[in-house]
């Protein structure tokens, strides 16, 4: 969130919040403002407050949240199902809102998580600039590979501001994207139980 590319090798160098907050200053001036008049004079440093949140997904490890599982199921083997988490993002074409909800599901192996570490994968996943796809690919793919079970299922429906308010201001369009993995793309009848139970 405070770096920026230096070069195509990828290496990062700190941008300062007094940098940050200039082409704050700067942006508003292009849109015609007058960035120290009284009701803005502060807006720079509110906008990088704010974006230190909105982007603070770019400072975790997600996989690193998932790290601490549970054996003690005593057998259990069914779907384990978390629905509706709210999220809130940004999509990176036009750093445009993106409010939404996410539903997901996975078939334990040997080991189960805390619901709430579902929750915070979605969190930090969409608090960095995406798209819908990526997103739910990026969460499927972590709780995958970091637990290893014997398949995840997930579901985001978002509105997009970048649609719902500007360009072709479809104020109702959603988007529904999905990713299936394991036994939830192998098996019809489990892919169809997880839709019904979110439905």
């Amino acid at each position: 969130m405070q770096s920026k590319l230096l070069n195509n090798n990828n290496i990062r160098v700190k941008v300062s919040d007094d940098e940050a907050k200039k082409a704050v200053k700067t942006l508003l001036e292009w849109i015609g403002e007058n960035p120290d008049r009284e009701g803005l004079s502060d807006t720079p440093q509110r906008v990088i407050d704010s974006y230190k949140e909105y982007f603070s997904g770019y400072l975790e490890d997600p996989a690193n949240i998932l790290k601490k599982t549970f054996t003690e199921t005593s057998g259990y083997q069914y779907m384990v199902l978390l629905k509706d988490i709210n999220f809130y993002s940004h999509c990176e074409h036009h750093i445009a809102p993106i409010k939404g909800v996410a539903h997901i599901a996975y078939y334990p192996n040997t080991k189960v998580v805390g619901i709430s570490k579902l929750a915070r994968i979605v969190e930090i996943y969409s608090k960095r600039l995406q798209i819908q796809e990526r997103l739910t690919s990026e969460i499927a793919n972590t709780i995958n590979y970091t637990l290893k079970p014997k398949g995840v299922a997930v579901i985001i429906e978002a509105s997009h501001s970048c649609i719902n308010n500007r360009g072709i201001n479809q104020k109702l369009a959603k988007m529904k994207t999905h990713a299936l993995i394991g036994c939830f793309r192998n098996d019809p009848e489990i892919s169809r139980r997880f839709f019904q139970l979110i439905s």
